[in-house]
């Protein structure tokens, strides 16, 4: 399936998405109205470019598809983590297995070096080779962070079918954007005018 890009001024982050990168990251599939489907993660170009929008990963990582699948396989998971908050029902453990396992893959402190000239000194590594446990591990400790949160309670799918996007409610808009909350009120307009006629 082709690529078809977005651009921002069609569909702009959801609600929450500049404080929570996950939220973000889970909304990188995006279902648009007429059977439209966008992966931001669908190749392993357009994966390493949304890793390089996010500090995760530079120009040059060359992501590869196996990592792509990766990638795509975490989001589900905290997808699913997302869905189980918002409907109050029990998490997958497949999907805290994957979170936790994302969580302890990669060190959370920087180590202890020691330069010839300098001595010791603190820094993390990451060699090429761990950029995606690195990245996997930003988005898993993020969605943990936002689902331990008080935000936790604001986390909400977008009401508008067929987008599938997250976002953190504010007041009562349930929408991820001005272009899906226009077209459940256009909905709503068109019901009201065929019901009354």
């Amino acid at each position: 399936m082709p690529e078809t890009p977005i651009p921002d001024s069609v569909l702009p982050p959801a609600p929450g998405a500049e404080q929570y990168l996950a939220i973000d990251f889970v909304n990188s599939a995006i279902a648009l109205p007429g059977g439209q489907f966008i992966d931001l993660l669908g190749t392993p170009s357009t994966a390493n470019q949304w890793l390089t929008a996010h500090g995760l990963a530079p120009v040059d990582a060359g992501i590869q598809e196996m990592c792509v699948t990766q990638l795509r396989s975490m989001r589900e998971h905290v997808r699913s983590l997302f869905a189980a908050r918002v409907a109050a029902l029990p998490a997958l453990p497949a999907a805290l297995s994957a979170v936790n396992d994302a969580l302890t893959r990669v060190p959370t402190a920087d180590l202890l070096l020691w330069d010839e000239k300098d001595g010791p000194y603190r820094a993390a590594t990451c060699p090429v080779n761990e950029i995606l446990d690195h990245a996997l591990a930003a988005v898993a400790a993020n969605a943990a962070d936002l689902l331990t949160s008080p935000d936790a309670e604001s986390l909400t799918r977008c009401d508008s079918a067929p987008c599938t996007r997250y976002l953190l409610r504010r007041g009562r808009r349930h929408w991820c954007s001005t272009r899906c909350g226009d077209r459940v009120r256009a909905a709503r307009a068109y019901a009201r005018r065929t019901t009354s006629s």
